[in-house]
């Protein structure tokens, strides 16, 4: 007699992905409305922020309850993974356009703009080092250093990158304890690491004048380690569901997928913040 676990599950039609589209085209929209200084941008961001929870709750709770129940058969786990790898080749890419469009101003464009007669008649006084504001832009601030708070933070993510490791192997071994506490100094890694990011952005635009007004310098910076603060974001957000999870019982030795599909994406975020502190940051 044929059972659910010899069949495909197919989910049934989900409100889900159109919760989460309105979720980030309100912070979108409310994103572009601080841009261009209108009253309501942060509001409409707040409620951006709120519905994108709600749906990520939401969402994750509908899958751990099909999880639960037993609906999904190892055909519906190697769809899993492959979705996962897709979902993190596309991260990748995303973040290679941000660093190739550095790469283009830093090597290329600034170069370009400080050679050249024209160039010179239009901007005689302009010095084509980086960083740089661009020419004709009277924007002036203080470059980020490495060795202080990013420093920090990169520490904080290396070592996430371990506990989450060694949680992993306290799940392999059926030990629910180190399971557990690794899980937690891996939430605690990553919101520290948000935390120091908010106190440097404060810094930034407080006491070094390094703003999104401060020309091509200021938009490479905070486009990069802006969108890689919130994959932390999204990431700790995981991290914290699985804490839970883990501490309601759940996964096994043989059978944890989503364990594995957060620490996969956590271990990206790591990666991406190396690159980023060396291009960015260090030279």
């Amino acid at each position: 007699m044929e059972t659910h676990q010899d069949r495909y599950y197919l989910a049934p039609p989900s409100h889900w992905p159109i919760l989460g589209s309105i979720a980030l085209m309100l912070l979108a929209f409310g994103f572009v409305m601080v841009l261009n200084s209108m009253g309501n941008g942060k509001p409409v961001m707040l409620a951006g922020a709120g519905v994108l929870l709600v749906m990520l709750f939401g969402w994750f709770g509908t899958v751990i309850r099909e999880s639960e129940g037993g609906k999904y058969n190892e055909q519906v786990d190697l769809s899993f993974r492959w979705s996962m790898s897709w979902f993190i080749f596309s991260e990748v890419m995303f973040f290679a356009a941000f660093f190739g469009a550095l790469f283009y101003t830093r090597t290329i464009s600034v170069p370009g703009l400080g050679s050249g007669e024209t160039m010179l008649q239009l901007w005689p006084h302009y010095t084509a080092t980086w960083p740089t504001a661009g020419p004709g832009l009277a924007a002036k601030f203080t470059p980020m250093e490495a060795w202080g708070i990013p420093a920090i933070n990169t520490l904080l993510l290396l070592t996430s990158g371990l506990t989450v490791t060694w949680a992993h192997w306290g799940l392999k071994k059926n030990n629910r304890t180190q399971l557990v506490l690794g899980l937690i100094m891996t939430v605690a890694l990553g919101m520290s690491f948000l935390g120091l990011q908010a106190y440097e952005y404060h810094e930034a635009y407080t006491r070094l004048g390094l703003t999104l007004g401060a020309g091509v310098y200021g938009a490479t910076f905070f486009m990069l380690t802006g969108f890689h603060g919130f994959h932390v974001t999204i990431g700790t957000i995981m991290l914290i569901v699985i804490l839970f999870r883990s501490m309601a019982g759940h996964f096994k030795p043989s059978h944890h997928f989503a364990f594995e599909a957060v620490s996969w994406y956590w271990h990206f975020v790591d990666v991406v913040w190396l690159l980023l502190f060396v291009v960015v940051y260090w030279l």
